[in-house]
């Protein structure tokens, strides 16, 4: 039932902000197990129906946007085949395995008596782009949420903590000359000195999971023409912030390493995440897949809008994620549904 649901998703395009087909068939699939979804925009999500009030509210989240088929797929990206136990398709491996595997999740517990938590169930979109439609809009309908089970392909090892985003814009102004009389002063040389600095920056705040916040500039532009001394300079910076840091601490960091260029932030709201190794859910997980590992994760998902302590888990490996002829093991698939229902039930079962 849940791989055919997957490989209706797989046949219908899903590109981010056009996911009207695959909100429709999520929708279509939970009204017929007898459950009434809620949808705003392109988001399907609905809570438990033995809701009680004063209980942990966990939130069990994933994606159903995918990102453009790569150039070198051999194979039609929509055609849900399944070859040597593999089920190919985009959208297969990052996210769908893990967003069916929720789902399935999901319709076992919601009414389980022996659940000391309230569920939520969000089948989100344009995750891949962290649109403003996708958890963001859909978090102010939701409530208060406790924590959260974000489904990505994990090879499901436990990413604990997961690091944030700042995209930075650059600039260095000088004063314009004429470069035969070496007039004016070089934006682009004041560029240069700060991009070195940059370079040569370490983040005072390590982090054991993710390693140090790492700085990048990775596009630089100046001048017209070659006897004017540019009076501008612009640079951008890939800032990748560690859990240690909020994303305006990171960036102030930066500004302080910088002498002569202004850095300004183009948002501020992809936030590293993390959950405690402490945490129930990560307790229960490390208990119910012995030899799973806690670790903590360079890519990027939508645990970075979620101001609740999250847990990355899910089938599927993320190297496969945004690759021609993407795939995922219809086996990973079946692991992570019992994962899933045992990690709920070790975390939030009542002891009878």
């Amino acid at each position: 039932m849940y791989l055919e649901l997957l490989q209706s998703l797989i046949a219908t395009p899903s590109l981010s902000r056009q996911e009207e087909g695959t909100a429709d068939l999520i929708e279509a699939f939970l009204k017929e197990q007898g459950l009434r979804p809620n949808r705003h925009l392109n988001n399907v999500w609905l809570r438990s129906r033995n809701w009680q009030e004063g209980r942990p509210v966990i939130l069990l989240n994933s994606h159903h946007d995918t990102v453009k088929a790569a150039a070198g797929y051999t194979r039609d990206p929509h055609r849900p085949d399944i070859e040597d136990g593999k089920l190919f398709g985009l959208g297969s491996n990052d996210a769908g395995g893990a967003l069916v595997s929720l789902i399935s999740t999901f319709v076992e517990l919601e009414n389980e008596d022996n659940l000391n938590c309230n569920l939520l169930l969000a089948a989100t979109a344009e995750e891949e782009i962290s649109g403003p439609n996708g958890i963001a809009a859909l978090l102010p309908l939701l409530g208060a949420i406790d924590a959260g089970i974000v489904g990505e392909p994990t090879l499901l090892d436990l990413a604990i903590a997961e690091r944030g985003l700042v995209v930075i814009d650059g600039e260095a102004k000088g004063v314009s000359g004429h470069a035969a009389r070496k007039e004016g002063v070089n934006a682009l040389y004041l560029a240069l000195d700060d991009i070195a600095a940059i370079r040569r920056h370490s983040f005072s705040r390590p982090s054991d999971l993710l390693g140090p916040t790492s700085a990048n500039v990775t596009v630089l532009n100046s001048g017209t023409q070659h006897n004017v001394v540019p009076d501008r300079a612009t640079f951008l910076i890939d800032l990748r912030v560690n859990e240690a840091y909020r994303n305006e601490e990171a960036v102030a960091e930066l500004q302080a390493a910088c002498q002569h260029s202004e850095l300004k932030p183009r948002s501020l709201r992809l936030q590293s995440s993390g959950i405690e190794k402490t945490h129930p859910l990560v307790k229960a997980g490390l208990k119910v897949r012995p030899g799973a590992s806690a670790y903590g994760s360079p890519t990027l998902s939508d645990q970075a809008l979620m101001p609740f302590p999250t847990l990355k888990l899910g089938p599927g490996d993320s190297a496969r994620s945004h690759t021609a002829d993407e795939f995922i093991f219809v086996e990973e698939i079946e692991a992570a549904r019992k994962m899933y229902v045992a990690l709920l039930r070790e975390a939030y079962g009542v002891v009878l």
